[in-house]
């Protein structure tokens, strides 16, 4: 048996294109009603909630936790709307702006959700949390 003395970590990082960041730019310039917690981008919407990577989270851990370029998975959302040039989701506990969705079928899952949910709340299955 041979001794292994190396480990494979993935951090789930991305690096964000430059169409990412331009949109990011172009949201943050824009301003919201309320305030932003973050912004995503490749978003796209799973079981009640959005997976992205975050950009400029308000809440930042000491140790890494929702940094840029972490992917992120939210609390259930409550709300979905437009302003401006931008969707906004408000969520159990924050207020996400994507800046740009997952190119296969990110906005397709928005679209499916608001079909869904009909303007209601539409909380997870337990077994997902």
């Amino acid at each position: 048996m041979r001794d292994i003395s190396t480990v494979s970590v993935d951090f789930h990082v991305k690096r964000y294109s430059d169409f990412d960041l331009l949109r990011i730019a172009r949201a943050v310039g824009q301003g919201f009603e309320d305030e932003v917690t973050a912004y995503l981008v490749n978003a796209q919407i799973h079981a009640c909630s959005v997976v992205g990577v975050v950009f400029g989270h308000a809440r930042k851990g000491p140790y890494g936790r929702f940094s840029d370029g972490h992917l992120i998975r939210t609390s259930d959302i409550q709300k979905v709307e437009r302003e401006g040039r931008f969707w906004v989701i408000t969520t159990v506990y924050s207020r996400y702006v994507v800046a740009t969705f997952k190119r296969d079928g990110g906005r397709r899952s928005l679209r499916e959700f608001r079909r869904l949910a009909g303007g209601g709340y539409l909380p997870s299955p337990n077994r997902l949390h």
